[in-house]
């Protein structure tokens, strides 16, 4: 479960609400769900970014501005805010959710059309939004969210402000939820590095290269392993104080690993990380997909300790997150219930551990009914059969301690088992190179007290996140400008002059 850090530092403003509405949509369901399969044990992530951004709508006054638009009464909206309404609160899967909706897609088609909007409209609008990115789950399980589906329209201020109410209250309950499940042994709760950095990238962008040896890097050194161990620690500390003990596994950012990063992980009391299978293969040296390698844990002897390590089938992670919500939901278990009797049956009496590892949130907008008729038809079949157990990873480790040694991990991510994704083409290149010159100004003397240095450290670990390497490159401007935002308050906050280049997009540049 992950989002990036949308929120400015300085100003507290919120610039995407992306957190908000996945956290109404994804995060509380997919826990709850498992209460009706008790027999499913199941692993979750919780990156430290992620939570933080959730608890500042419960402890703090956000400044969203998509929720601020929200609640304010449709009459009294500017033609600006209007133009905004109609631009952003469409954001969502038109087939698999808007076109469900006749309300919905009545006021999309209108839009499309550019016909204009009455004051009724804009209301109705504000509430379908909102209300459709709230979990099916909680809108067939919550009476008043029920009783607004069947309305359909004519809504008033008062039913928009039970709708924004209730996404409130739904996020109140995720944290809570998690911990009640995790102490009753159904789930366990892992931890990413604190602000999603690709930890080999930050201890050195040159390990790119042992990925991927014809990659074009930035000409610039970029090298901090003391920021690897901070975004270690600060994450151990927050899963610390958020669930009152220390995590055992660890999902490195985007399964991003290398040789390097291993000894941080290793001090901060890690026991178990998570990778793509490409990693286990480049490490062992094969060319060829080997499933009797693949489905064991194995062990990772250094000088600081011993670290465990998992490989996730991609072949059955990636059905999942982008292929069956095509398929009729019958059809698609049935498959991935023939995959797993193919492993049963090549392995006969064998134990194995075959780990599925996939986003937490982003496959089920695309599914019907958000991935709901698909979770529980699998863990149904999943529960009823005799050659599979559902564990979680800290358990299997208990029953089945690793006896098979890598002797080095081979650098890479899930994406090509390169980190091509985040760095090598011109724009990434670019995100790169103005990093690297805001992050050297922390190695100098800045004459900042203790708080304000330590608020420019923040302001540049979340700036190092994998998310803006990602998008650039890529036709998605919303993420260029968060990034030149996150550094141009770096700039303000140490009081130096904010780079020209930084005032426009990098693209430009």
């Amino acid at each position: 479960m992950h989002q990036p850090y949308y929120k400015n530092l300085l100003t507290q403003e919120i610039e995407m609400p992306w957190v908000r509405l996945h956290g109404t949509k994804d995060y509380l369901d997919m826990v709850k769900i498992l209460e009706n399969y008790p027999l499913i044990h199941q692993t979750f992530n919780l990156v430290p970014s992620l939570v933080e951004q959730l608890e500042s709508y419960l402890n703090e006054n956000p400044k969203d501005k998509f929720l601020e638009l929200s609640y304010k009464y449709a009459e009294e909206l500017t033609e600006e805010e209007r133009r905004f309404l109609l631009e952003r609160f469409f954001m969502i899967d038109k087939q698999r959710v808007i076109s469900i909706f006749p309300r919905y897609y009545e006021l999309y088609l209108k839009k499309k059309k550019k016909l204009a909007f009455n004051t009724q409209d804009l209301l109705d609008l504000q509430v379908w939004f909102n209300l459709a990115w709230i979990d099916p789950y909680f809108r067939q399980e919550i009476p008043e969210l029920y009783n607004l589906i069947k309305k359909a329209r004519f809504f008033t201020e008062e039913e928009k402000r039970i709708v924004l109410e209730t996404q409130r209250d739904i996020l109140r309950k995720i944290i809570p939820t998690y911990k009640e499940l995790m102490a009753k042994g159904q789930i366990e709760i892992t931890i990413s590095p604190y602000y999603h950095p690709i930890l080999p990238l930050i201890y050195n962008i040159k390990v790119a290269l042992e990925a991927e040896p014809k990659a074009i890097l930035p000409k610039v050194d970029f090298s901090y392993p003391e920021d690897v161990k901070a975004q270690i620690e600060e994450a151990i500390r927050f899963y610390k104080d958020r669930f009152g003990k220390e995590p055992q596994g660890m999902w490195p950012s985007e399964e991003s690993v290398s040789q390097h990063i291993l000894d941080y992980i290793i001090q901060a009391g890690i026991n178990w990380i998570v990778t793509d299978e490409g990693i286990l293969f480049k490490s062992l040296k094969k060319k060829k997909r080997d499933t009797q390698l693949l489905y064991q844990p194995y062990i990772l002897k250094r000088k600081e300790g011993n670290l465990n390590i998992i490989f996730r089938d991609r072949n059955l992670s990636d059905l999942i997150s982008f292929v069956y919500y095509n398929w009729d939901t019958k059809q698609a278990v049935d498959n991935f219930m023939f995959h797993i009797q193919n492993i049963v049956s090549a392995f006969k009496d064998k134990d194995v551990l075959l780990t599925v590892a996939m986003d937490g949130e982003n496959a089920w907008e695309y599914y019907l009914n958000d991935g709901h008729y698909f979770l529980e038809s699998l863990y149904e079949r999943l529960s009823n059969t005799s050659f599979v157990k559902c564990v979680t990873v800290s358990e299997y480790l208990k029953m089945f301690p690793p006896h098979l040694e890598i002797k080095r991990l081979s650098a890479g991510s899930w994406i090509y088992a390169n980190f091509s994704k985040w760095i090598g083409n011109p724009y990434k290149n670019c995100a790169w190179k103005t990093l690297a010159e805001a992050r050297r100004h922390l190695n100098q003397d800045l004459n900042l007290d203790e708080n304000t240095l330590q608020l420019a450290k923040k302001q540049i670990y979340i700036a190092e996140g994998s998310d803006w390497f990602w998008w650039y490159g890529e036709d998605h401007s919303d993420f260029d400008a968060l990034f030149r935002m996150h550094l141009i308050n770096f700039y303000k906050i140490i009081k130096k002059e904010i780079p020209a280049y930084l005032k426009i997009p990098l693209k430009e540049s």
